[in-house]
């Protein structure tokens, strides 16, 4: 299965999410890319958008592997296992984490701006992202919602290898996934048009969000 772009991925996702709807949940994409595709699935369900902010702590010689992941409220998930194959000293560890999450409070700043993060509590959450690769960034993000008062959390995505799905289960209630390739590659490969999300498209579409009525049920 191959998307024409994440225009394309989130319209094919909000297909399999229709039995929310119902739900009234609330959609938070994970920036950057997944936030284009969580707008599509937003819309097509009548449901507010968000940002979810979190960001990967990537291996020092290959950042495109996620050894763990830091989120806002101070949510922290390391694969130690990961840590000790590649042999990533305690040091590197702190700094990448220092990095990231310095990054993190900026992303954070800017996609808000001075808007009010979406409430959470006794609601369905949505979570969606672009592709899951080691399930890391997900997974925090899982907490990041339980810890605001999500009811349910279910995490939604267009692609992810099966194994990085089944272990979503043990923190997402629902994990909804378009395509689970038994071999993955890059997230990249499964997109004819898999180019980078910019800061600016990312604070548009959440303004543009936040600009239009929403058409969900009274909560």
């Amino acid at each position: 299965m191959v998307f024409a772009d994440r225009v394309d991925a989130g319209r094919r996702l909000a297909t399999l999410l229709s039995g929310f709807r119902d739900l009234a949940p609330v959609v938070l994409g994970l920036p950057r890319g997944g936030v284009v595709v969580a707008a599509e699935v937003a819309r097509a369900m009548g449901a507010p958008l968000d940002v979810i902010v979190v960001r990967k702590l990537g291996v020092p010689f290959q950042p495109e592997l996620g050894m763990g992941a830091i989120g806002e409220e101070g949510v922290r998930i390391v694969a130690d296992d990961l840590v000790r194959r590649c042999r990533v000293a305690a040091a590197d560890l702190a700094g990448i984490e220092a990095r990231q999450r310095t990054e993190l409070e900026r992303q954070a700043r800017l996609f808000r701006g001075d808007r009010l993060r979406r409430p959470l509590a006794g609601r369905t959450t949505i979570l969606v992202d672009d592709g899951i690769a080691t399930g890391s960034t997900a997974r925090a993000a899982c907490q990041v919602a339980r810890a605001h008062g999500a009811a349910r959390v279910v995490v939604a995505v267009p692609v992810a290898p099966p194994e990085a799905a089944a272990e979503l289960n043990a923190v997402a209630d629902e994990v909804v996934c378009l395509f689970t390739p038994r071999w993955l590659g890059a997230i990249g490969q499964y997109y004819r048009d898999f180019s980078q999300t910019s800061d600016e498209q990312v604070v548009a579409l959440l303004g543009a969000e936040r600009a239009e009525p929403v058409r969900e049920r009274p909560w």
